[in-house]
């Protein structure tokens, strides 16, 4: 495993986690194009317009620049804290989250609001419980529709993966298809659990190692975890699962 990451810039960080779903046409402007240029670590000012665009992800950013002083969406501690979670989750005020979380969602989900507002309690400004809580992906689980809504909330979420291979089996991971180990989640019929360990093979837009811990959304790379980083990530997705179900 590699022993120091190198810094990646807040606008480059979010290029490479919002990236994947762009290029599905899941969310975010345009069709991937533009966005693919930055994850290599390019920046200029027209990937902040492109950050802009995302209706999920942005409001987010904004919310917690704003809670924690940071003057710019884009710091990489502020894109850190909603893509993987850190400390300036705990400063985001609840009346102010549950302001933002009433005026995006309230009449978009309808007769569903009601169960997006019992979580808001709970909630933070996090990928995970925008997955997890304020989209309708666990409401279609409970209601019987399983396959299609279980893919998209275990590929949508940011799971912590480790490096094992090459797809091409040669004798160091790098840049490109990579296979990972990682835990994905599975329905209980009544419960989102973490399942027995699957190897998936992923795109890299950077050179990875054997044994790197990984940051993943939609089968790509997005970022490489040390420590700190995975116990956030771990305890953010958790605290969101057990939200979820709560009551």
């Amino acid at each position: 495993m590699s022993d120091t990451l190198v810094a990646t810039s807040g606008p480059v960080r979010f290029a490479r986690f919002a990236f994947p779903p762009n290029r599905l046409g899941y969310c975010g402007p345009g069709d991937g194009g533009e966005l693919a240029h930055y994850t290599r670590g390019h920046e200029d000012p027209g990937l902040r317009d492109i950050a802009a665009g995302f209706e999920g992800a942005y409001p987010y950013l904004q919310l917690l620049a704003g809670a924690n002083r940071r003057h710019d969406p884009l710091d990489a501690d502020v894109v850190e804290a909603y893509w993987i979670g850190n400390e300036l989750l705990d400063h985001v005020p609840l009346h102010d989250f549950g302001n933002s979380i009433d005026d995006r969602f309230r009449r978009r989900a309808g007769a569903s609001w009601q169960q997006i507002e019992n979580r808001i309690p709970d909630g933070v400004a996090n990928h995970s419980y925008h997955v997890m809580n304020a989209m309708p992906w666990a409401g279609l689980l409970r209601d019987g529709v399983v396959d299609e809504p279980l893919r998209i909330i275990d590929r949508c979420r940011i799971s912590w993966a480790t490096v094992i291979g090459h797809v091409d089996d040669s004798a160091d991971a790098s840049e490109g298809r990579v296979l990972v180990r990682r835990l994905p989640l599975v329905w209980s019929g009544s419960r989102l659990l973490f399942g027995e360990s699957v190897v998936d093979a992923v795109d890299s837009p950077f050179p990875v190692e054997l044994g790197d811990v990984v940051a993943i959304h939609w089968d790509w790379i997005c970022e490489r975890l040390d420590q700190r980083q995975l116990g956030w990530l771990q305890r953010v997705t958790n605290r969101q699962l057990a939200d979820l179900h709560a009551g």
